[in-house]
């Protein structure tokens, strides 16, 4: 329905014993041009909803330092990198990956923004769902097959296919809960232009290809 939806739930343990069952596990990282720095008032509600609607959502699972962490690198990277999520991504990969300090971190991220959603982890993985479906934690693999199985009903905005989904991870697995915390984003959608160009890029000669691809080489 042209959402993107994180959920996560409350739940830190240490072994057999439940620390805290309402932590927050999922952040919203707004640009700093946008003019969202720092907290917004209680007064301000239309600040706050625009704010609901855009920046990159981040999820985490494993050791909430570490998490904090690595959640402050790609902050810095989306600085310094405005509207490139991906290439935000690759660089903490790079350095979590090859740091002697950073890849000591045991964590692992879910990455959103309007345009791609991707997982990554301290072996230097930058994956991309083939499905849209990603998650990370104790339970997800219980709530990635749920929500696979019940995407495909068209009755389901993503919000509620997340949320039947992490219910089910949440009967499931004795290390996720029903304290739930969502954030949704509008996905934004290819235009109907962008997909007449690619398809008379399609239709083009292969001699005029031919000859693109050797400009490029020289």
């Amino acid at each position: 329905n042209g959402k993107v939806c994180m959920m996560g739930d409350g739940m830190v343990s240490a072994g057999s014993r439940v620390v805290k069952p309402n932590a927050k596990k999922i952040r919203r990282i707004m640009p700093k041009g946008d003019g969202f720095a720092g907290n917004v008032g209680e007064d301000d509600d239309d600040d706050d909803e625009a704010k609901k609607k855009g920046g990159t959502v981040v999820g985490f699972a494993g050791s909430t330092a570490d998490a904090f962490t690595l959640l402050e690198r790609l902050e810095g990277f989306l600085d310094e990198y405005p509207g490139q999520l991906s290439r935000s991504c690759v660089e903490l990969a790079k350095g979590w990956r090859t740091d002697k300090y950073l890849r000591r971190l045991d964590a692992a991220l879910l990455v959103a923004d309007e345009n791609i959603s991707l997982e990554l982890t301290g072996n230097g993985d930058v994956l991309e769902s083939h499905d849209g479906v990603l998650g990370v934690g104790s339970g997800s693999v219980y709530a990635i097959a749920a929500a696979r199985a019940l995407m495909d009903i068209p009755e389901l905005s993503a919000e509620d296919v997340a949320r039947k989904a992490m219910n089910i991870a949440g009967d499931m697995c004795i290390y996720t809960n029903h304290e739930f915390m969502i954030e949704t984003l509008d996905a934004k959608e290819e235009s109907k232009e962008d997909e007449g160009e690619d398809e008379k890029d399609h239709e083009k000669p292969k001699r005029g290809r031919k000859k693109k691809a050797e400009s490029t080489k020289k």
